[in-house]
């Protein structure tokens, strides 16, 4: 029990250190894009890829002033929601199962 709160208390801190909170984005805004990713940012219901570009946007206007948010407007760890996670791992399964389809 006491390895698991070590844990939470790490995770915690990596993910303020990280500083892509503090300019308004999410985890799954900072991912890599790849065919997967991109895949998948394309599958999102529009109100959740219209959050997403507002978000990247913004982020990229306070990095060209090099600014940060307000402390009080920081994404929380607790509040970070994988909103990309559900929609990149369907685009994987399909991926490979398509993959092992054409190995046949």
């Amino acid at each position: 029990a006491g390895g698991g709160r070590l844990m939470d208390k790490f995770r915690k801190w990596y993910y303020n250190a990280a500083g892509f909170n503090k300019l308004g984005l999410m985890r799954d805004d900072t991912w890599y894009e790849d065919d997967d990713v991109k895949e998948a940012v394309r599958r999102l219901p529009e109100h959740l890829y219209n959050e997403r570009m507002f978000r990247i946007k913004r982020a990229l206007d306070l990095s060209l002033k090099h600014q940060i948010l307000p402390k009080d407007q920081w994404v929380k760890y607790e509040e970070d929601q994988h909103y990309l996670e559900p929609y990149l791992k369907e685009v994987i399964r399909e991926r490979l199962e398509r993959e092992q389809w054409n190995k046949k």
